[in-house]
């Protein structure tokens, strides 16, 4: 597999003089294609702003970050927009899903944005819906839905372009335990079926032991990149899965 994401150097300060903060401070890695990745810290670590960057979100103060061997700082306006919208996908705590339009207008707006007609736009989210098997809320504003599901058509509004990244920020975060290990059963299921890198931002040592990698960041640098053995991994789906056979049996 080769380097799909390279960091080198990255740092990020917000303001100036007496204001400054920086967030982030000389970060160095590589992610290879395929790989799923937790990125852990505590809140104000500059885990979300690692993100940022190596979504292409923002721009680092210094430092470069490679996709697929392009350096991003190459790419402006419209190259970047467009390579964001077809190699990405997000995943957000908070949903961002817009209210007054139906479930499948928001999975639509990726391919919308790309320019995609409107023939296949339907067609392709369709078909991504039926991938988190949501097909039968597509007509459903997006008001109508419960905090699982919301999630669900985000992850399904994520995969419609047939990105190579998914990014993940807290996705369990604000779903009850029960619902949080569905949408992350869905998540690794989707990386591992469509090889698929995903990067996971959390503070869930559980959620991060079950990504092959895991990158813990503190004050804006990293303080450790280690892999997961496969058999930590198996021990955390293990619990996670006993977990959810707990809270089945108590709500019986």
């Amino acid at each position: 597999m080769g380097i799909i994401i390279e960091a080198k150097g990255l740092t990020k300060t917000y303001g100036k003089r007496a204001a400054a903060f920086t967030a982030l401070r000389d970060v160095n890695f590589q992610i290879e294609e395929g790989e799923t990745l937790a990125i852990v810290g505590k809140s104000g670590s500059g885990k979300s702003t690692l993100m940022h960057l190596l979504a292409l979100l923002d721009t680092p103060t210094h430092g470069t970050i490679k996709i697929d061997g392009i350096a991003a700082s190459r790419l402006k306006g419209r190259k970047l927009n467009k390579l964001r919208n077809q190699r990405f996908g997000f995943v957000f705590q908070q949903f961002f899903m817009n209210a007054n339009d139906t479930v499948l207008e928001n999975v639509m707006l990726p391919l919308k944005i790309g320019k995609v007609n409107r023939f296949k736009r339907k067609k392709l989210a369709m078909e991504a819906l039926k991938t988190v098997g949501l097909e039968d809320k597509a007509k459903n504003k997006a008001t109508d839905l419960s905090g699982g599901q919301k999630q669900r058509v985000c992850i399904a509004r994520a995969i419609v372009n047939n990105p190579k990244v998914i990014f993940a920020d807290e996705p369990t975060g604000n779903l009850d335990s029960g619902t949080g290990d569905k949408i992350t059963d869905l998540l690794f299921d989707l990386a591992k079926k469509q090889g698929v890198t995903l990067i996971i931002v959390t503070h869930d040592e559980d959620l991060a032991k079950l990504c092959n990698r895991i990158i813990r960041i503190s004050d804006g640098q990293i303080i450790s990149d280690q892999t997961v053995r496969s058999d930590y991994q198996a021990k955390a789906s293990e619990k996670r899965e006993k977990e959810a056979a707990r809270v089945r049996k108590a709500n019986k």
